[in-house]
């Protein structure tokens, strides 16, 4: 029973076929096959993986499309690329598991923050480091905190995702006069 419905299997997703020989409905059904396949591993896996990726998890991302890839156009057998991918996904999460026990592993896979900005001057060193100019940083200030003086910028920085993180000064509270006609007093409003 459980061998005839292994042959029915292989046989509507063309499975052993030369590639030249698999047709449209096949390679249809192979990439569903394949598409349920990669949610159900990326979901028993990791969480983390598409949801604030960093380097180490869009290199995962990347290797595992590119090995299942290669279950949908044949040039490689399906069960043994779903579990190469199994294997992939389960070493990411071990690795991810011990990164959030080590105090070393962590920075080593997932990098650190750089220091763009600190105390209202630009750290070149970091800059350089990370690859930034000075308009691109300026455009980050903008589109973060909707300044553009670095002056009034008290730490940012390029986080492990790539994003950039600013920090501002505290803004200094300022007082207002507001007059009132007919007979009402002055009143001022400190923000």
């Amino acid at each position: 029973m459980l061998e005839s419905w292994w042959q029915s299997f292989q046989t509507l997703l063309g499975l052993g076929e030369d590639i030249a020989d698999v047709g449209v409905e096949e390679m249809v059904l192979r990439t569903i096959v394949i598409y349920v396949a990669a949610v159900m591993l990326v979901r028993l896996a990791s969480r983390r993986l598409l949801a604030k990726p960093s380097a180490f998890d869009l290199i995962v991302a990347i290797m595992l499309g590119s090995v299942l890839s290669r279950a949908i156009n044949s040039s490689a057998a399906l069960l043994p690329t779903l579990a190469a991918s199994g294997v992939l996904l389960a070493m990411h999460w071990l690795l991810a598991f011990v990164a959030v026990r080590t105090h070393w592993l962590g920075p080593t896979l997932k990098g650190k923050p750089v220091l763009l900005i600190k105390d209202g001057q630009l750290c070149e060193k970091g800059l350089r480091q990370v690859g930034l100019t000075h308009e691109d940083l300026i455009e980050a200030l903008r589109l973060g905190i909707r300044q553009d003086d670095p002056a009034k910028v008290r730490r940012a920085y390029m986080e492990r995702n790539g994003k950039i993180s600013v920090i501002a000064f505290p803004s200094e509270p300022r007082a207002v006069t507001v007059k009132v006609e007919q007979g009402v007093q002055t009143i001022r409003i400190e923000e």
